[in-house]
């Protein structure tokens, strides 16, 4: 398992909110949970800390053309930024 930093802004941080249940569902074949996390200095500005258990399945489901009205009702804005752990 892979803990990641997924980070984008939206249209409406109340309307993406309401999508909490959506996401955990999508989401379920590719990860086993996720924090929220919303920046202090830009209130539609995301943070989700993913414990992702299938990384190819998550990019998937985030590229999956079928996904995009439900980011577009979520107020998803584009770019979605991935970031990595870095071993040291």
């Amino acid at each position: 398992m892979t803990t990641i930093v997924a980070r984008h802004k939206v249209g409406d941080f109340d309307t993406w909110l309401k999508g909490h249940e959506d996401r955990k569902r999508v989401f379920a074949p590719a990860i086993s949970s996720f924090k929220t996390y919303r920046d202090a200095n830009d209130p539609n500005s995301i943070a989700l800390v993913i414990e992702v258990t299938d990384m190819e399945k998550l990019q998937s489901i985030i590229d999956d053309p079928a996904n995009a009205e439900l980011q577009k009702k979520h107020t998803v804005l584009r770019p979605i930024t991935i970031s990595l752990p870095v071993d040291i």
